[in-house]
């Protein structure tokens, strides 16, 4: 009886300890530094002992709140005007102070990669952005990169926020400072930047299970994945996947290739850059070692130095003089890797990449930097070097299905980087992504407006303004009429415009053939700025080059109509406008002559007598899309067939 007493006063104390010793905890983006938005009602929210009192103080401003039965709490602070800096106390059981706050605009950038790709990634082309940023005023919120295929969290893990000074800018997402640089250059208030962004997933992962509820395929999936014993299951036979063992010859032997007592025979020429299908190396998958010795002046030897190695398809492993400088595993980072003081010797240095390719064409893409840097002095690394065949992989070789990335499920992402701080009052959103749904562009016509109507009800703001990036040009250019799902998903991006407050920044213009992650991001970031400008400050400015609005056929010619022309239709080069082809009843496209006329554009084609449809740009990377407004925005791709 006494031992039963015991455990009984045992668990009480516990329990009345865990109780009055909670403290007011606050979510992880509410902390020092943080920018609120101005000129609305704020959030302020977290967790407490349950019933606990708790007091806020802003700007001699009092607010009270209790704690529900479970801990959690909410206020709303009134309207404060852009400025600062400002202390908040919070004074509970405990108290916090958060020191540093200013009011100004905050705005929600989200997406694939190319919001993902930081300043750092870039830091060649925007060095002086780099080396002159001072805007204590501009700050960045990252939201650590997590998923949950359960259900929406509460909380984050540990992040802060930083301001936009020098080293400092470094991580920032390149399109959202470029984008917040000329919000704040313009308006001259702090922007904040809440960046959630991933490479690679489908927008699916970034809407809640509400948000999908009409998708009934999706809907099935989401369900199966709350099962953790299938997820582990899936998880454990990824991992438990064993491809067959092959013996690369250039790490097999005593003496590997790259060593500096490996004695090369057997080597013969070829270029960098290149991929090796095209210089006589017949549909290999397997890997494939470069070689080439360096004359190194006594000048770049000692010091810091850097390798561009542009970009290799699809891993790579770089070794100077014996020593292992850099490596990457998958074909899309440019390759820029740092080479500490003592690698490089004076006079003869011995450069060898292992590369190695599954599928398509390897090597090394052409059009991007290949160059040594040490100080003032550059070494150019294009030009013949050796290789020789490693390995050899056996073409009937592959991975059962696609691989499973959590980060790749639908509401993975919401749940778990979403979700936390839908409390946070913003100003509107930022939305770059679509290269993850191209083979399923046709539904992205749905899912881009389901995802922009879920985070407006989970934020519950219905008409928070919503920018896209509509996705510029990639691949191949093909010079003759083509399909092409990537200009399907930029028409789905288009049509988007019929959602109440949303606006279109089209970068038709600023792809690139060979890289997914085009390094161009600054026009990116200001043309969304532009958007913003007009869309969400209301300044009588032209925001967007010319969109399609109606076409109207007479006899052999099709006019176009455009709306967003400005001071009027351009072309970027002084040709006639490119990119146009027409077709008859049978869709069957050939390309056209075009002429601008005021805000239309003529069509005709000898070729088509009796013209019944129309497209602009269509193509994955269209060739010659020079049709702009004078305000130098580019038009958007559009077809008239669908």
């Amino acid at each position: 009886m006494q031992k039963r007493s015991a455990i009984i006063l045992y668990y009480f104390i516990l329990t009345f300890s865990c109780k009055t010793g909670a403290q007011i905890k606050l979510p992880a983006i509410v902390r020092d530094s943080m920018i609120l938005q101005r000129d609305a009602p704020v959030n302020i929210w977290g967790w407490a002992s349950p019933g606990e009192k708790i007091s806020i103080l802003l700007n001699k401003k009092k607010y009270t709140v209790k704690a529900d039965t479970n801990g959690r709490w909410k206020t709303i602070m009134s309207p404060t005007k852009a400025g600062g800096p400002y202390t908040i106390e919070l004074n509970g059981k405990n108290k916090i102070t958060i020191r540093n706050v200013l009011f100004g605009d905050v705005w929600f950038c989200s997406g694939q990669s190319n919001m993902v790709h930081q300043l750092n990634i870039h830091d060649v082309r925007y060095a002086k952005e780099i080396v002159e940023a001072n805007y204590p005023d501009i700050r960045q919120f990252w939201v650590p990169n997590t998923t949950n295929l359960q259900s929406p969290q509460e909380d984050l893990a540990y992040s802060n926020w930083q301001e936009a000074v020098g080293e400092k800018v470094r991580p920032f997402s390149a399109v959202a400072y470029f984008f917040a640089r000329k919000l704040y250059e313009t308006n001259h208030v702090p922007i904040g930047i809440i960046n959630a962004s991933v490479g690679g997933p489908p927008i699916e992962s970034w809407t809640s299970e509400e948000g999908l509820k009409d998708f009934n395929e999706t809907v099935a999936v989401i369900q199966q994945n709350k099962d953790t014993a299938y997820i582990s299951s899936v998880i454990a036979k990824e991992q438990n996947y064993q491809p067959a063992i092959h013996e690369d010859l250039g790490k097999a032997g005593v003496i590997k290739w790259y060593e500096m007592n490996y004695k090369p025979s057997g080597w013969r020429d070829i270029n960098i850059p290149g991929y090796w299908e095209d210089q006589g190396v017949k549909d290999l998958n397997g890997v494939v070692w470069y070689r080439k010795e360096i004359t190194i002046p006594a000048s770049m030897t000692g010091k810091n130095a850097r390798i561009f190695l542009g970009r290799i398809v699809d891993a790579d492993e770089l070794y100077i003089n014996g020593t292992l400088v850099g490596g990457a595993t998958y074909q899309y980072p440019q390759r820029r890797y740092k080479i500490l003081p003592g690698v490089l010797k004076p006079g003869k240095n011995i450069f060898v990449i292992r590369v190695s390719n599954t599928a398509g064409k390897g090597g090394f893409v052409p059009d991007k930097p290949y160059y040594l840097f040490a100080g003032n002095d550059t070494i150019d690394l294009k030009g013949t070097w050796q290789y020789k065949v490693g390995e050899v992989y056996p073409l009937q070789e592959t991975k059962p299905g696609p691989p499973f990335r959590l980060q790749y499920q639908p509401t993975a992402l919401y749940n778990a980087m979403i979700a936390p701080v839908t409390n946070y009052t913003i100003k509107g959103f930022c939305w770059y992504q679509g290269e993850g749904n191209i083979h399923t562009a046709e539904e992205y016509t749905k899912l881009l407006p389901a995802l922009i109507s879920d985070w407006r009800t989970q934020w519950q703001q219905t008409s928070l303004p919503f920018l896209i990036v509509q996705l510029p040009g990639f691949s191949d250019y093909n010079y003759y009429p083509s399909e092409s799902n990537w200009a399907i998903l930029r028409e789905a991006q288009l049509k988007t415009l019929t959602v109440a407050n949303t606006a279109l920044t089209v970068a038709i213009d600023l792809g690139e053939w060979n890289d997914i992650h085009p390094d161009n991001k600054k026009d990116v970031g200001e043309r969304l700025a532009l958007a913003a400008l007009k869309l969400a400050y209301n300044k009588n400015i032209v925001s967007s080059g010319p969109l399609y609005q109606s076409s109207e056929i007479a006899g052999d010619k099709i006019t176009v109509h455009f709306s967003n022309t400005g001071s009027g239709l351009v072309t970027n080069d002084e040709e006639a406008p490119g990119d146009f082809a027409i077709a008859g009843a049978d869709k069957k496209f050939v390309w056209a002559t075009a002429t601008i006329e005021g805000d239309n554009i003529i069509v005709t084609s000898d070729k088509i007598k009796k013209p019944l449809y129309v497209r602009y740009a269509w193509a994955d990377n269209p060739v010659h899309p020079n049709v702009y407004n004078k305000e130098g925005l580019p038009a958007s791709p559009f077809r008239t067939d669908k």
